[in-house]
């Protein structure tokens, strides 16, 4: 069942929407047991022929995806439309299958036309790098991209579009940027009168973990396109609804606002406590270096402290945002500062790792010891005094121009980058720790408004 919204009327949808959280997609009952294998009989023929083993048990996926609640549904919000779709690898349903190939054979729909956002339809571009548009060899079908000359689907890439389908893979975390490109392709939709339908997706840290700075509304960009906390607790489906309802999100005139037409399909089974493990789904990479759940934990941590002075994340090719290390320091020195942070919820461990030459080389890995205490960004934060402890000259204060400005861009906070820059070393971390902190109790009141799923 599938979640219409236009902006002008979301208070008469609450109540609907409500009713969609209760819903379970798959059964939890234990399968029966296969029988057991009869009684060999010595003077019969067949007892010296092997019985072979029993399948194994069918999986029981605690939650049904976007897709998959659009498809038992009969795909009826789609049903009679060309459409395009905005999708990446991490794009498939409960069983592993491509939304692209899903869509393709849903009856009664005409697939036309893929769009791709950072990283590439497979999810395997570098990052930061444009692309141009292609084709896709595997369907045969056109792929525009949203990381090359544009941002934003254009009137000609829409042309004979009734509906933009978007299935994106978000990680929960601010600057990764495919809540950007479904940002974008909401705006570029609602300019040319194309429908956009959200399928949703689990935010993988769960929806009750909020943590870090909100965005500078001056700071907006491709890198954090809304103006969230750095950890902001929602699925890609509720960021779709508070940017077509609230005014001031979406870079659009208000009257192009309140004609566009949104549709979030919601998930079945989902709950905000639930992380990534507990929803019985494997994790498909979304990028390069977000390969499995343990990177997408490592990047709310260390993302942001290892954009500016001299920290690296990954330990040779291994642990990429879980393991770290600073050029320069042991193992053991970085150890013992990182245990002095005594930050809740973390524990530190010495790994060792071979590098691109089969060398090994060592890090420190971040393992999360408790879940509810762990707060993911003061992590970051502390790297970034260290960095100013460790090196000679505050590395903040002489940082090139491009690099400050996409670490401003990443951080969102105008006040930090100041208290960084002027006082190195001595900068109030915890300070800022436990403003950011009072704030986000304020915006996880607001965002309540566009819940899809109850805790």
């Amino acid at each position: 069942m599938a979640a219409t919204l236009r902006p002008r009327v979301l208070s008469s949808l609450t109540a609907t929407l409500s009713l969609l959280v209760g819903f379970i997609g798959c059964s939890s009952a234990a399968h029966p047991s296969p029988p057991a294998n009869p009684a060999k009989n010595p003077g019969s023929e067949s007892a010296a022929i092997s019985q072979p083993p029993p399948a194994p048990p069918a999986p029981v996926f605690p939650v049904m995806l976007g897709i998959d609640v659009m498809e038992s549904d009969g795909f009826a919000a789609i049903k009679g439309k060309r459409i395009g779709l905005l999708t990446h690898a991490a794009g498939v349903n409960r069983g592993g299958v491509s939304t692209i190939e899903v869509l393709r054979h849903a009856p009664g729909v005409k697939l036309v036309a893929l769009f791709a956002p950072e990283h590439g339809l497979y999810g395997i571009g570098e990052a930061g790098k444009n692309f141009p548009d292609t084709f896709d060899k595997r369907s045969g079908l056109p792929v525009h991209s949203l990381y090359g000359k544009t941002r934003k689907p254009t009137r000609e890439m829409l042309k004979g579009i009734d509906a933009l389908v978007i299935d994106l893979q978000d990680i929960g975390v601010r600057s990764y940027t495919y809540a950007s490109a479904m940002r974008y392709a909401l705006e570029g939709c609602f300019e040319n009168n194309v429908e956009v339908v959200v399928l949703d997706r689990p935010n993988p840290l769960g929806g009750l973990k909020v943590d870090g700075p909100s965005l500078d509304a001056d700071l907006v960009s491709y890198v954090g396109a809304f103006r969230v906390p750095y950890i902001h607790g929602l699925t890609i489906g509720e960021l779709a609804r508070m940017a077509a309802a609230a005014p001031g999100v979406l870079a659009v005139p208000e009257s192009v606002r309140l004609r566009g037409h949104l549709v979030v399909v919601p998930m079945r089974g989902w709950r905000r406590s639930m992380r990534w493990p507990d929803t019985g789904l494997a994790f498909t990479p979304t990028s390069p270096f977000i390969q499995d759940y343990a990177s997408v934990v490592g990047c709310a941590m260390t993302g942001l402290g290892c954009e500016i002075g001299g920290f690296s994340h990954g330990v040779g090719r291994m642990y990429p945002f879980r393991g770290i290390a600073y050029k320069g320091r042991t193992v053991e020195q970085l150890q013992k500062e990182l245990e002095g942070f005594r930050l809740p919820g973390l524990a530190f461990a010495k790994v060792t790792a071979p590098d691109a030459g089969g060398k090994p080389v060592a890090g420190v890995y971040l393992e999360v010891t408790d879940w509810d205490a762990w707060r993911p960004v003061d992590l970051s934060f502390c790297l970034m005094r260290l960095a100013c402890k460790w090196s000679p000259s505050n590395p903040f204060a002489n940082a090139p121009a491009d690099k400050v400005s996409m670490f401003n861009k990443l951080v969102g906070s105008h006040a930090w980058w100041t208290a960084l820059r002027r006082d190195g070393a001595r900068v109030d971390v915890e300070g800022f720790i436990a403003d950011w902190r009072q704030r986000a109790l304020v915006y996880q009141q607001q965002v309540r408004h566009y819940w899809l799923y109850p805790e």
